[in-house]
């Protein structure tokens, strides 16, 4: 994994997912709901996972998402 997480982000649990009965996935990063996955691509998903450890079951979710967040995110911030 070398050069791909750099900062150590895919150490901490940063996404996580949910699967529901009819196959569907919700991931979500920092508790936050970015994606769904449903049909093949939640079935393809589910089998990249599957037997992986942590820190590469964090990177196939970060792949999945995709790029969502681009770093111009504003905090709320109150004055």
């Amino acid at each position: 994994m070398g050069n791909v997480d750099k900062r150590n982000r895919l150490d901490e649990e940063v996404f996580t997912y949910q699967t529901t009965k009819d196959n569907k996935v919700f991931i979500y990063w920092m508790g936050r709901k970015v994606t769904l996955l449903s049909g093949k691509a939640s079935e393809k998903f589910l089998k990249a996972i599957e037997g992986k450890d942590h820190k590469e079951t964090q990177l196939a979710m970060a792949k999945v998402t995709g790029n969502f967040k681009r770093g111009n995110e504003k905090e709320n911030k109150t004055k």
